[in-house]
């Protein structure tokens, strides 16, 4: 009978430790953002790419910038063309991860 209750015990003991990981990581995922979502919409060009590559490629490679004729990271054609090569002066994941987004779904009507 003393058997039997310990292994109650344990097995009350490990559902309650489930419930708390469980709760846990739906908490970590509302905090998040839900960051584990799929993203419907293609980002948009000008309001979330671009931004990134005026931060890290200014001026040369913007209006009167010393590259700006050859490549202009302005036009959505360029970041386009260039693709993942992209990566070597955009190191941060989070912005990677975005720009993949914008270079893998299909082009807007």
């Amino acid at each position: 009978m003393r058997s039997l209750l310990v292994v109650a015990t344990l097995l009350l003991a490990v559902g309650l430790a489930a419930c708390l990981v469980v709760r846990s990581n739906s908490r970590a995922n509302i905090a998040a953002g839900f960051s584990f979502t799929a993203r419907t919409t293609r980002p948009d060009f000008d309001s979330e790419i671009k931004p990134i590559f005026q931060a890290r490629c200014q001026p040369c490679h913007f209006q009167g910038g010393k590259v700006y004729d050859k490549l202009p990271f302005d036009k959505a054609e360029t970041i386009t063309k260039l693709g993942t090569k992209l990566f070597t002066r955009i190191k941060d994941e989070k912005e990677q991860r975005l720009i993949r987004e914008f270079l893998n779904q299909p082009a807007a009507p």
